[in-house]
C-alpha cells in the first residue's frame, strides 16, 4: 500500500502562501518551491491548488500582482504581499496557533 500524501488543512494553503511573500515578492513556481523546500518536502502545492488560491487573495487584495521575469528570463507574474495581507497574516497564525494547541491537547 503506497503511503498517503499529507494535505493541508483547510485555510492554511493562503496562509502559507502570505507567510512565503513575507521574504519577498515572488512568482507562482517559486512560493511553490519555497513552501516546499522550507517543510523538509512534507508539503507540496501542485498548480491547481496554488493558483486559485492565489486568485482569492488577490481579489481579497492581500496580495497584488505585477509582470517580471523568472531566473530562467521567462515573463512571469510576481507577487508582493499587501498591508492588508499582512494583518491577515497575523489573524492566520493566531487561529492556527490555536487550533493547533487544541489538538495537541487532545493528543496529549
Amino acid at each position: 500500500m503506497a503511503a498517503k500524501k499529507p494535505e493541508l488543512l483547510p485555510g492554511t494553503l493562503e496562509m502559507l502562501i502570505l507567510k512565503t511573500l513575507t521574504c519577498g515578492p515572488n512568482h507562482g513556481y517559486g512560493i511553490a518551491q519555497h513552501v516546499q523546500r522550507v517543510s523538509g518536502e512534507a508539503l507540496r502545492i501542485g498548480e491547481g491548488s496554488l493558483y486559485p488560491a492565489l486568485q482569492r487573495l488577490l481579489l481579497d487584495n492581500w496580495v497584488r500582482v505585477e509582470w517580471g521575469t523568472s531566473e530562467t528570463g521567462r515573463q512571469v507574474r510576481v507577487y508582493t504581499i499587501t498591508a492588508a495581507g499582512r494583518k491577515q497574516l497575523a489573524r492566520e497564525i493566531e487561529e492556527f496557533d490555536f487550533v493547533l494547541a487544541g489538538i495537541a491537547r487532545v493528543m496529549a
